[in-house]
């Protein structure tokens, strides 16, 4: 065992996650490897050269995938088959039809971001773009264009609502973490996540769709014998589908709002009543709840058959969307039980740098180590209460903005571990390769301007 003492070092599991990483680049991008099969493979390989026990490889892969799967499955199943039913109905295109005739074609892309921001305040990243994604297509598919162009700002709508402002469980906990003050964050954080949002995300969505001509998934296509020939009078209400898009950002509000208030000592966490409240504020059970409105508003119209129909034809096409995404979170998993995340905190932690820029580079390290967004916005707070108790003159607004800096570190350079990456790339029918020249690069975007943002904040107040 005195032979093998260097793998706890530090440099040891960094060169053993460079090397992950680019194994992964070759088996998928070079040798056309399925990305699951290179992602179980790697994740493998992974764990014996970064010294998990032989007895705990197995079981830490399994662990990995299947809480992956367990935050994963349930949200896209249940918002593949609400997305299926507001496609074939009409519903989409009701929607759709609304937004476009308010806004007009040039500020279509415009119209759904902004509505994702507002659906995005209470509501999941995951759960947010499953539930949009069939009104994206239909706006897409509407004009012709690439999907980017209209997928892109809502998709990062919601990626910066998660990230930077409460009631999301990342800013939360990092607020708790520093003592930031919850109320401050929340206008704070909607300061900077708004032209952070238009910057990185609606602008450089129009570039990227000029640039990559993406085609429309087959996930929430439309059946041309089930939809194509609806009359008018036979298509969903405007206020329908508004009830359907609502009652899960309703709901998962009740959850998130009441935890914001438990944590700031608003109301008491162990009453009864406020237990039952945020049960059905959890994203799979609003969801769930919301399928079955669905059924009963469309059931009326079109019979339970067709909606028995429709809802398993959405789940075929999903089982690669799953499988790779749990397998982008075994990956994510063998990397943080192999102390990687922790090997670059330590090296990182005592430099002496700002405090702000420690928290943003210390948070995208281990974004980049580990993929879990949530785990390194928390981590790297919690690794800062130290020096943020030991250091002098920060105000209110210097917590507010550290806890921006750390979200935005944990935001950039989504990749092969995240399984994020995995889901929208799965989604929007893109390659790795494209995923990465678009998806990352939004992402990278949007958590360094964020960073500049407040940091440009935290010097002015």
């Amino acid at each position: 065992m005195q032979n093998l003492s260097f793998i706890n070092e530090p440099w040891y599991l960094l060169t053993v996650a460079l090397g992950a990483v680019l194994a992964l680049l070759f088996l998928i991008v070079r040798a056309r490897l399925h990305a699951f099969i290179a992602l179980s493979l790697v994740s493998l390989v992974t764990a014996l050269v970064a010294g998990i026990s032989v007895m705990e490889v197995v079981p830490t892969l399994m662990s990995s995938f299947g809480g992956t799967l367990a935050s994963v499955a349930l949200l896209v199943g249940l918002g593949a088959m609400i997305g299926k039913l507001l496609e074939v109905s009409g519903g989409a295109q009701v929607l759709a039809d609304n937004l476009v005739n308010r806004f007009g074609r040039d500020k279509a892309p415009l119209a759904l971001g902004v509505a994702s921001l507002c659906f995005g305040f209470p509501i999941f990243f995951d759960a947010g773009l499953i539930v949009m994604m069939p009104i994206i297509f239909s706006v897409a598919r509407r004009f012709n264009g690439s999907v980017l162009t209209y997928a892109l700002p809502a998709a990062g709508a919601f990626a910066v609502m998660h990230a930077f402002v409460p009631p999301h469980p990342g800013p939360v906990a990092a607020a708790e973490f520093l003592g930031a003050n919850i109320s401050l964050l929340l206008m704070v954080g909607l300061v900077i996540a708004i032209p952070t949002w238009y910057l990185g995300a609606y602008l450089y969505g129009q570039y990227a769709g000029k640039r990559f001509n993406i085609p429309l998934h087959s996930l929430f296509s439309q059946d041309d014998q089930s939809t194509g020939n609806l009359k008018s009078g036979e298509l969903p209400t405007f206020s329908s589908v508004i009830l359907i898009l609502l009652l899960p950002v309703c709901l998962i509000f009740m959850d998130t709002g009441l935890n914001t208030m438990i944590a700031a000592d608003v109301i008491q966490g162990n009453s009864g009543i406020v237990h039952t409240l945020r049960l059905l504020g959890k994203t799979p059970v609003a969801l769930l709840i919301t399928l079955l409105v669905s059924i009963a508003l469309f059931s009326r119209r079109y019979g339970m058959g067709k909606i028995e129909q429709w809802c398993g034809d959405s789940l075929a096409p999903i089982c690669g969307v799953i499988l790779v995404t749990g397998a982008g979170g075994m990956f994510g998993g063998v990397l943080r039980a192999s102390g990687i995340g922790d090997a670059l905190a330590g090296l990182l932690a005592d430099t002496g740098m700002p405090i702000i820029l420690a928290g943003f580079i210390i948070s995208a390290s281990l974004r980049v180590a580990q993929g879990s967004a949530t785990v390194a916005l928390t981590t790297t707070a919690a690794l800062l209460t130290p020096m943020v108790a030991v250091t002098t003159g920060l105000s209110a607004v210097d917590l507010c903005c550290l806890v921006i800096a750390i979200a935005g570190g944990a935001t950039v350079l989504s990749h092969f571990n995240d399984s994020g990456f995995w889901l929208v790339s799965r989604l929007l029918n893109m390659d790795e390769k494209t995923t990465l020249k678009t998806w990352t690069v939004m992402e990278t975007l949007l958590g360094s301007l964020a960073f500049m943002f407040a940091w440009c904040v935290s010097q002015i107040f």
